[in-house]
């Protein structure tokens, strides 16, 4: 296994940020916002779900049906994709939904896949996380934007059809620092091919994939490409399969590559540019979790709906207890807003004309918080049935609700294509983007004297005029009045959105270079502006569905008040929290106990040495824990 490089923190944020799109030639909701211009012009009039296409209604209605037939808890006691669902879903296409039909695939927009992942989110994580990989992160959508003629001809027709593809990037010591990459490809001397060698961990799909999209560092240059390498070829192995909490079925693995000769033609974009495709791709296929996640929300709304009128205590029915309701109301509330979002981005990645690299991010990060308090509430509501694994319920004659199932499938969602954590960083360095332009110079430790006196005046022509339009604004009553009773939320989310930006410019004032490492600091600001955009697409929903004329309209609005009114309190505790907490005292306790200064409180415990010390009893290996795809 090749040497992980030691890098310093500075080179790390080099190559991260030497592989952002750094231009912002299309608009953004999002980047406005954290500006504080807020743009409803960008989301309004929201757009409602046109009526289905015939061929898009045959295919999900085809998908229902699976579904019903699906074992999903038997996937799960399995360990195991059965072969003949495999089957079925390369026989519906199920693996080509984003591929153009030139190339054999059903050629479905952003929108009519998302709704496809919200159908599979409500049933079973398992087969999201094997068509979402394949199709979002896998071979298909990286070529779509940056193949070549000949590499979509000669790969998307074979994705179509099933061969199912994945995605390696992270290695043993390297999640999402690419910086320390160790995979390497070197060009041979007759410059036809590049040698592939190295070890990645957690490719999803990969113990079933036939082609991969494999990140690996040029050694003299310590720039990454991308490449299509197929399973097939010499030198590829599966070395393990991974299993998890949850997921049980997922066909993740480690995967080896020792001197692969992978064709020059099978670079993916230009060399050197892997990093930027893999971001780039990342926008519109990060949105399959968000929609996942609504899915997810729906079904466990269903099931506290039912469970919360059936089931009796103290004579009536534990949905009409205070504590129970508030949980349920909530569950609505924000599972109408998940939607919106979810929605929203869909829809913007299919219209064209929008920047959504910050609408993706929050859809992914926002729904998927949002989603998992709705998956524990509802292990809360069902009590020990919901602890319960659905086979033990069905054996004992009880419905087989698989909410442990459930719990333990989606928890990985606030992990996959970029944790909650990596979407708050990614976020907060878009959001200062425009402060960066104007005045990095006076942060940068790498710029000197001349460079940062040379930056005043530009910064005093932004700055004077930017600063003082920040506390004016006329965001009061009769503003938005035809948004009814929801138009004093729609001002809150303006005014807020200025006090978004004042304090994001304070806090570069006060901490200036020191900003990058304020990451509490930064976390807050990301979530008022999730917390704004979740409220304003919620908004327009409501009233586009208002002025449709729809059945729902009025539950909607109910929904979307409730909504605001929550989100409304979470913001000004966000506000209050910049600059009133605990953040200093709570980094020198970490440190302290980084130090074992707290030790101490570890005593009473059989402990990690003592636990890994114990002779481990051999496992047992299945059929598909052994190596496959070895040439």
């Amino acid at each position: 296994m090749a040497e992980t490089p030691q890098v310093t923190e500075r080179e790390s944020r080099k190559v991260t940020e030497a592989a952002r799109q750094t231009e912002w030639a299309k608009p953004s909701f999002m980047r406005e916002l954290f500006l504080g211009d807020f743009r409803l012009d960008l989301i309004h009039p929201y757009p409602l779900p046109k009526p289905d296409r015939p061929e898009f209604a045959a295919f999900y209605a085809a998908m229902e049906d699976l579904l019903r037939r699906t074992d999903s808890a038997g996937i799960d006691a399995t360990g195991e994709y059965p072969e003949d669902v495999l089957d079925e879903l390369r026989r519906l296409g199920a693996f080509g939904m984003k591929i153009p039909k030139e190339y054999g695939g059903l050629g479905f927009s952003n929108v009519e896949y998302q709704r496809v992942m919200q159908l599979l989110g409500s049933t079973d994580g398992n087969l999201v996380a094997l068509l979402s990989a394949h199709q979002s992160i896998g071979v298909p959508q990286p070529l779509k934007l940056f193949g070549t003629p000949e590499q979509k001809k000669k790969y998307l027709p074979r994705c179509a059809a099933g061969e199912i593809s994945a995605f390696a990037l992270t290695e043993a010591q390297v999640g999402s620092d690419p910086a320390r990459l160790s995979t390497t490809a070197e060009k041979t001397a007759e410059g036809d091919a590049y040698i592939l060698n190295g070890t990645k961990l957690w490719c999803t799909n990969g113990t079933l994939a036939r082609l991969l999209v494999v990140m690996a560092v040029h050694p003299g240059t310590r720039r990454i490409s991308a490449f299509v390498v197929e399973m097939a070829w010499k030198g590829v192995k599966v070395e393990h399969r991974s299993r998890f909490m949850g997921l049980k079925a997922l066909a993740n693995a480690v995967i080896s590559f020792k001197d692969v000769r992978v064709p020059v033609e099978n670079l993916i974009g230009a060399e050197g540019k892997g990093l930027k495709i893999a971001l780039t791709t990342l926008n519109d296929g990060r949105l399959s979790i968000p929609a996942g996640s609504v899915g997810t929300a729906k079904a466990c709304l269903e099931i506290c709906r039912r469970w919360a009128n059936e089931r009796v205590q103290w004579g009536k029915p534990i949905g009409r207890h205070e504590a129970v309701a508030h949980k349920i109301a909530g569950m609505a509330a924000h599972a109408f807003a998940m939607e919106s979002v979810s929605s929203l981005a869909s829809e913007m990645s299919d219209r064209g004309g929008y920047d959504i690299r910050l609408e993706a991010a929050a859809a992914k990060e926002w729904n998927t918080d949002r989603c998992w308090e709705i998956v524990d509430d509802t292990m809360q509501i069902r009590g020990g049935r919901g602890y319960e694994t659905e086979r033990s319920l069905q054996a004992r004659g009880e419905e087989p609700i698989g909410v442990e199932r459930i719990m333990r499938d989606y928890r990985i969602n606030k992990i996959f294509e970029g944790s909650s954590e990596i979407m708050h960083l990614f976020m907060a360095r878009e959001a200062v983007d425009r402060h960066l332009q104007v005045a990095g110079a006076m942060i940068d430790p790498d710029k000197g004297t001349g460079a940062k006196l040379a930056a005043l005046p530009g910064m005093a022509a932004f700055y004077a005029w930017w600063y003082p339009t920040r506390w004016v604004g006329w965001s009061s009553w009769p503003r938005y009045s035809d948004f009814g009773r929801l138009a004093t939320h729609l001002r809150f989310v303006e005014r807020s959105s200025r006090k978004l930006a004042r304090q994001s410019f304070h806090g570069m004032l006060r901490y200036q270079a020191r900003l990058q490492n304020k990451q509490a600091f930064l976390f807050r600001l990301v979530d008022v502006a999730n917390e704004l955009f979740a409220m304003a697409a919620s908004i327009c929903r409501a009233r586009a569905l208002a002025e449709a004329g729809t059945a729902q309209a009025r539950e909607a609005s109910d929904l979307a008040d409730l909504f605001c009114r929550t989100a409304r309190r979470r913001v000004a505790r966000l506000f209050e929290d910049l600059w009133s907490n605990d953040d200093a005292l709570r980094y020198r306790a970490a440190l302290d106990v980084l130090d074992g200064r707290h030790a101490w409180l570890e005593r009473g415990i059989l402990g990690l040495e003592g636990a890994m010390g114990r002779e481990p009893r051999p496992a047992a290996i299945e059929p598909r824990d052994q190596p496959v795809g070895v040439a």
